[in-house]
């Protein structure tokens, strides 16, 4: 008990450098990273709880930090959530929390149901030097990690009762 207690920590692989330029190893990031996203599911309750927003945050946010207490190691987190290295995950975690903090602000669903607003249509062709941004195909993981999600959601789901 005492060497498992001892030697785990000793024992687990030392993050030496992320590979990315500005971007520094987090020694404790399975720590940090619970941290920010339980801070980041109590702030979002300050959103009404119909909005998408919400529920996207809260989505992903649940489940990363389930795989954060079910893994020990970074690179399980890393494989598990298959959304880039703990760091990444920490930067996004905090920059989510700005987030969060300026859509209470700007208030975008605060939008009456009776505002009316002008829709203008242009078939006008887009000329060819401006660039239309269409992104680019997402990561097999994204995917990977959006079923995890989705079917977590499924399962958790109430039975409807068939009285």
């Amino acid at each position: 008990m005492f060497l498992r207690a001892i030697g785990r920590p000793l024992l687990a692989k030392v993050k030496q450098t992320t590979g990315i330029v500005g971007l520094e190893v987090v020694p404790n990031a399975r720590e940090v990273l619970i941290e920010l996203y339980t801070k980041t599911l109590k702030e979002i309750k300050a959103v009404p709880e119909d909005e998408g927003y919400r529920k996207a945050v809260e989505s992903f946010t649940n489940h990363r930090l389930k795989v954060c207490q079910e893994e020990e190691d970074w690179e399980a987190i890393e494989k598990r959530l298959g959304c880039g290295q703990v760091e990444e995950l920490v930067e996004e975690a905090r920059d989510e929390l700005k987030l969060i903090g300026k859509m209470i602000e700007w208030d975008p669903w605060g939008v009456p149901d009776d505002y009316e607003c002008e829709i203008i249509e242009n078939d006008a062709p887009i000329p060819k030097h401006v660039p239309q941004h269409r992104p680019g195909p997402l990561p097999e993981e994204f995917y990977k990690t959006l079923e995890a999600v989705s079917s977590r959601k499924i399962k958790d789901a109430p039975k409807e009762s068939s009285d």
